[in-house]
């Protein structure tokens, strides 16, 4: 009985021991990160030192000024309105262009102008276009009209992605300490308590692997929205279509507010077409 609660006992102080240290080296990894940005140098000095990481730069001029430079993650979304002559033709193009440029479509959908028949047809289309490739893939949109207006943002996700990743690398050497933990296990109980957390651990990595895949997409792929219109027809008709075209309006809407009256009347007039006849029909049944 002693050797059961021995080994049960050696057991949770290893499960106490691996979560401790995964507490410490996120602690460590955090600190490591953070030791990459700070620079100790004098004032007088002037110099320029690369991390090992090999994606950090640290400028210090002679006022003292430190500006540091990182493998910044962002993720960029355009939306911009171009316009063209034949909007469906446009939408096949740009569909053509991203495909050239390494990316896809992620939707697109056209439609006759719904405020203005006259307006011509309207489109979107969403595509993914490589971060990297996103200006000149624009440049070359531009050349199939006339832009109307355009907007870049980028959201930078630097920090949670250093964040998830450290996390995960961390849950990752949690789960192989763990497994270890499971291979010295003796008892049923014992089994049960590993599997338990190591369940736990793996249901974390799962989570956080699915983020950081969400982020490289977003980030390594530039989301962009354009909006396809096409110009509004010139026609002169010296006003003449105008006076027609609001003269035959009129005329309906008279012959409609005609049709609205007689509605109204006509309840009325059989009542009164009744009420007359049988008048006429009592007064001469007493005049006989």
């Amino acid at each position: 009985m002693k050797t059961k609660y021995s080994s049960f006992t050696v057991i949770m102080l290893l499960l106490t021991a691996t979560f401790v240290s995964g507490c410490m080296g996120a602690n460590e990894e955090s600190y490591s990160q953070s030791a990459d940005y700070i620079v100790t140098k004098d004032y007088d000095d002037s110099y320029t030192r690369n991390t090992a990481m090999g994606e950090a730069e640290y400028d210090v001029d002679d006022g003292g000024a430190s500006t540091a430079s990182v493998d910044r993650k962002t993720i960029t979304t355009i939306d911009m309105t171009i316009k063209v002559d034949d909007a469906a033709a446009g939408i096949d193009e740009i569909s053509k262009m991203v495909v050239a440029f390494g990316g896809y479509v992620s939707s697109s959908y056209i439609y006759d102008s719904y405020y203005d028949s006259s307006a011509g047809k309207e489109g979107y289309i969403i595509v993914r276009v490589p971060e990297s490739k996103y200006p000149s893939f624009l440049e070359d949109v531009g050349v199939l009209g006339e832009v109307t207006s355009k907007s870049v943002n980028a959201q930078d996700v630097t920090e949670e992605y250093i964040d998830v990743t450290a996390r995960l690398d961390n849950l990752e050497r949690q789960e192989i300490r763990l497994q270890e933990i499971l291979n010295m296990t003796t008892t049923v109980e014992e089994v049960l308590t590993v599997e338990k957390e190591l369940e736990r651990v793996r249901g974390e990595i799962e989570s956080l692997t699915g983020r950081l895949n969400y982020l490289k997409d977003r980030v390594e792929f530039s989301t962009i929205t354009i909006r396809v219109t096409e110009p509004r027809p010139i026609t002169r008709s010296w006003g003449i279509r105008d006076a027609v075209s609001e003269s035959v309006n009129g005329f309906i809407s008279m012959v409609n507010a005609l049709i609205v009256l007689v509605g109204y009347l006509l309840p009325l007039a059989i009542v009164v077409v009744f009420l007359g006849g049988s008048f006429v029909l009592v007064r001469r049944r007493l005049r006989r």
